[in-house]
C-alpha cells in the first residue's frame, strides 16, 4: 500500500513540477507563485520516490540452518 501511495505522490509532484513551467496558460492558476508550485512539486515527487523505495513495515527476516550432526535438517527464522 506505500509503494502505492508513493507511486501516486511521485506523479503528482511530476505533474505539479510541469504545471510550473505553464502556469500563465491556464487562468485559475495564474495568481499562483511558480517558485512555490515547482518546490511543491520537487517535494512531492521526492516524497513519492522515498514512499516507493521503502521497504515497508516488516524486513524480511533471516533463515538459520538447523544441524543436526553435519546434517542440515531445517532452516528457522532468526530474531
Amino acid at each position: 500500500m506505500a509503494k502505492l501511495i508513493g507511486y501516486i505522490l511521485a506523479l503528482i509532484g511530476i505533474l505539479a513540477i510541469l504545471l510550473s513551467f505553464n502556469l500563465s496558460k491556464f487562468s485559475f492558476l495564474a495568481s499562483l507563485n511558480k517558485t512555490y508550485v515547482l518546490i511543491a512539486g520537487i517535494a512531492l515527487a521526492i516524497l513519492g520516490i522515498a514512499f516507493s523505495m521503502g521497504k515497508g513495515k516488516r524486513q524480511a527476516e533471516e533463515e538459520v540452518p538447523i544441524y543436526h550432526g553435519k546434517k542440515i535438517v531445517g532452516y528457522r527464522k532468526a530474531k
